[in-house]
Parts: C-alpha cells; structure tokens; sequence
C-alpha cells in the first residue's frame, strides 16, 4: 500500500475539528488509537516519523445513547454510515466513509471490546479531545497479535508520561491495576504485552539508551503495581486454569 505522506497529516486536523463540531452539538466524541497516543507525546512524534508508523484512519469512542445524533452529525460532516454485519454490530460500533477522499472513521459505542473489553462509561468527561492516557494503554495491551505500530504507539505513551494514581496527565496505574484484579485473561494479555514491549522497544535504534532505560523502568514498576493489586477470587480460579483454555477473543483490532 503507498501511503501519500502528505495526506497522512491531514488526519490529526480532521479528528481534532470533528471532536470540536461534535462538543458544540453536545455530542461527546473522544479520540483513542495513534492519533490520541501522538496528541499527548507530540516531543515524541518522530518515533512515528523515523520508524515508519503510518495513520491510516481515525478511531472514537462515544455513548450509546448518543447514536442517533451521531450519525446525524457525521451525515452533516460529508460522511456516510457503513452498514455493518449483525455480529460486529452487536459490538457497537459505527463505521463512516467520507464522501469525497474515502478517509476511515470507526466509532466505539460504550467500550472497545475486541480480544478484551475496555469500558467507557463515565469515562469520556474526563479527558479532551481523547480518551484517558490508561484507556490508550490498554487499548494497544488488549491486542493477542500485537503488531510493530502497537508497540511504537505504546512506547510513546510510556516515554511520554509517568504512572501515577490519577488520570491529570499521568496513566493511572491504579484504576489499570483495578480493572485487571478482576479478569486473569485481561491481565495475561496485558501483562505479557508489557514484556514484549520493554524487549522489542530495545532494538529501535532512534531511541537513545536513557529513553530506553525510561521505558523499561515504567513496565518494570507497573508490572510490580499490577502483581501487588488484591486478586478477586474469579480473577484467582480462573488463573489456575491458565492458558489451556482459551481467555481471548478472536477479533481484527481496529485500524489506530
């Protein structure tokens, strides 16, 4: 696929004026994926630029409730709803095309739920135009087959912001660490993405050494905050089964 790189900078431009159109219509729309990752590391974009991590389309969470008004505004927005099949529709999920360059949006309804569910509600108000920096994380750690892309997004996110206990700029290792007490599987993927990335990170070669370091000492510490947290007793018997069964969904990840 031949990626016209000037076209690729028109993305950030375009979900940043569709976030802002969407807040005057009272419509709540949060950017996730590569574009949100890039909005909150931008001393860190050349990561994207230097190992080739190209944008290829937009991805939001919304509310449920708020269907109906969103496919009217994206109607109002020169964009068209694509129909989904039963299943994916199940999922809530939206996806539109623009009219005129054919651009890509897909939109989550109330949470992202590929290979594991991430929860939105009540989420959305605290962050704009994106959703949380922990939802972002988790969002690329929920992924089975973890791609190249995933793994630079991730790494931004984690050069670019330190743990912390609140959602104020900082990835709130506290409520990731609540989330995953209460599922093995999701804490499995999670935390064996983590590993992937603190190995794999270490052979870009655009990253000084001391990034590296920064890099790896934040897994480091978070993978000790995951293991601390109190287990719930499902998250326990589901952990002596293991891996011999399936604790996974197989799904295509969206596109950021």
């Amino acid at each position: 696929m031949d990626i016209d790189i000037e076209d690729q900078k028109k993305f950030t431009p375009e979900a940043l004026r569709i976030v802002e159109e969407a807040n005057q219509e009272g419509i709540i729309l949060r950017l996730m994926g590569a574009i949100a990752i890039r909005l909150h590391s931008p001393e860190h974009a050349y990561l994207h630029e230097k190992l080739g991590r190209f944008i290829t389309d937009i991805d939001f969470v919304a509310y449920e409730k708020q269907t109906s008004k969103i496919e009217k505004f994206f109607e109002s927005q020169n964009y068209s709803r694509r129909l989904l099949s039963f299943s994916f529709a199940l999922g809530g999920r939206m996806i539109f095309i623009n009219n005129s360059d054919g651009r890509h949006i897909d939109v989550f309804l109330d949470r992202l739920e590929m290979c594991h569910k991430i929860e939105y509600k009540k989420r959305l108000e605290i962050d704009n135009p994106t959703v949380p920096l922990a939802e972002l994380l988790l969002q690329k750690m929920q992924i089975i087959k973890i791609s190249e892309k995933d793994i630079i997004d991730t790494t931004m996110l984690l050069l670019a912001h330190e743990l912390g206990d609140t959602d104020e700029d900082t990835i709130n290792s506290k409520y990731i660490a609540k989330i995953l007490s209460k599922e093995w599987g999701f804490y499995y993927t999670v935390t064996t993405n983590l590993k992937k990335v603190a190995s794999l990170m270490r052979k870009f070669e655009v990253l000084d050494e001391k990034d590296k370091d920064i890099v790896s000492n934040r897994i480091d510490d978070l993978l000790r905050i995951l293991d601390d947290e109190p287990k719930s007793r499902s998250w326990k018997m589901r952990a002596r089964v293991g891996t011999s069964k399936k604790w996974y969904k197989d799904v295509d990840t969206p596109g950021g």
